[in-house]
């Protein structure tokens, strides 16, 4: 068979436009200015002759790309993978803690980085870059490149504020923005940066010179955000199960008519002649209105108080890369404890139940006399043991909601196990007593 040479013209340019659509994306770094091109080379200790043309240097952050942003763990110490093995919640496996080439094998197990993710990110360097800022340095930014903030200035407004305005920031000032120099860190003192790298477990470069230390600084700030990032996922995950099953056991301590009465007090409709099953599930629908949303408020909070610069507390429980979790983890305690409350709540409305229903029928007992009271009495004594027997499921409902949560958060919950623990222990104390008090009065 023949082919025309139109044909062949049309066959080539077709596999040449999908050769193009699987191989040949445009890389990101190939619409960087010529000194953005030279700062990265400079910024990972790549040699690269100066002058250098464009097309050069384009070469050269080509070759060194993957190494250095996509699979920049196989340079890294063993210190620095175990850390990072230690923030994925693995270990290393036995008798390799100090082999790097092994330990690199594991963290790629883990790696989220691709060449495509990482294309994305630094076609867009402002999206990532001030994850790891604290508020005042935020704050420092928008004020030095006049940036109007809208008051009060919380950190999601900040980083609002500072992202939006960004590029025109790089364009007063004449600056590049796609690989930022070093007029993004004016703001920082030298101290600021070696604190940010210390926090974060990198080693401060020696000798110490303002722009080895920026260099350095730029350099982790996309590893630092992912940090950040993967933390706030993983303990943001753990306290929505710790408050998703503290909520079912106080939705289980109530009776139908407590939760038509919860639902009617937070304009739900609940249609008529729903059985407790469907009752359940209509209060877990909106099981967020038991704790008013105060549980993701504080997970909000931690996120971004784990993203900043926290001061001594930060410090002290900062160690690394692993450091991000820990850190968040206490903080997320505060929700779990929230929840807890919650959970406690549920011991105390089932005792407080348990008690009352003792003395009404205490009280009518007093009242009757002969073959009356007798009566009474029996129903006194089956009111108050349904009582207990209700406080009883309740409180075990709850401790054992409490120990989920205190495993899914591990250390930072064992403390609210505990507590729950005790608050059950009381509930039923006082639903026993409150029985014990109505059989002695009878």
């Amino acid at each position: 068979m023949r082919f025309s040479l139109a044909s062949t013209l049309v066959v080539t340019l077709a596999a040449q436009a999908t050769a193009n659509s699987w191989f040949g994306k445009t890389a990101v770094y190939d619409k960087w200015h010529e000194t953005e091109l030279e700062r990265w080379l400079s910024d990972h200790g790549i040699p690269h002759p100066a002058p250098s043309d464009r097309k050069n240097l384009q070469k050269t952050v080509s070759d060194n790309w993957h190494d250095k942003i996509v699979t920049p763990y196989n340079s890294w110490d063993a210190q620095s993978l175990t850390s990072y093995l230690t923030l994925k919640g693995q270990q290393a496996k036995k008798g390799t803690e100090k082999d790097a080439k092994s330990l690199a094998e594991q963290v790629k197990a883990y790696w989220t980085e691709t060449e495509d993710s990482a294309n994305q990110a630094y076609g867009s360097v402002k999206e990532w870059i001030f994850d790891s800022w604290s508020d005042s340095q935020l704050k420092a930014f928008a004020d030095k490149n006049g940036i109007p903030v809208p008051q009060p200035r919380q950190r999601d407004s900040l980083l609002k504020a500072v992202r939006e305005n960004y590029q025109s920031a790089a364009d007063k000032l004449g600056e590049t923005a796609a690989y930022p120099g070093d007029w993004l860190y004016s703001s920082w003192s030298d101290s600021d940066i070696k604190s940010w790298l210390d926090e974060r477990g990198y080693n401060v470069p020696q000798p110490t010179t303002r722009d080895s230390l920026i260099a350095s600084l730029r350099r982790q700030s996309r590893l630092a955000s992912q940090n950040a990032q993967g933390a706030y996922a993983s303990v943001s995950s753990s306290a929505a199960a710790a408050q998703s099953s503290l909520s079912d056991a106080l939705l289980n301590s109530w009776s139908d008519s407590q939760i038509k009465e919860w639902a009617d007090s937070n304009g739900i409709k609940v249609p008529q002649g729903s059985k407790r099953n469907e009752l359940l599930a209509l209060a877990r629908k909106h099981r967020a209105r038991l704790y008013g949303d105060s549980a993701s408020a504080t997970i909000e909070s931690a996120y971004g108080a784990a993203t900043s610069q926290a001061g001594n507390q930060y410090n002290a429980a900062t160690a690394g890369f692993a450091g991000y979790t820990n850190w968040i983890k206490a903080q997320i305690g505060l929700a779990a404890n929230t929840a807890y409350e919650s959970g406690k709540s549920a011991n105390n409305v089932a005792a407080s139940s348990a008690s009352s229903a003792s003395s009404r029928a205490a009280a009518s007992v007093n009242s009757l006399t002969g073959a009356a009271a007798k009566a009474a009495s029996s129903s006194s004594s089956s009111i108050s043991k349904s009582a207990a027997s209700a406080s009883s499921v309740a409180a075990k409902s709850a401790a054992s909601a409490a120990s989920a949560a205190s495993k899914s958060a591990d250390k930072g919950y064992n403390a609210a196990a505990a507590s729950a623990s005790s608050a059950s222990k009381s509930a039923s104390s006082a639903a026993s007593s409150a029985s014990k008090k109505a059989k002695d009065e009878l």
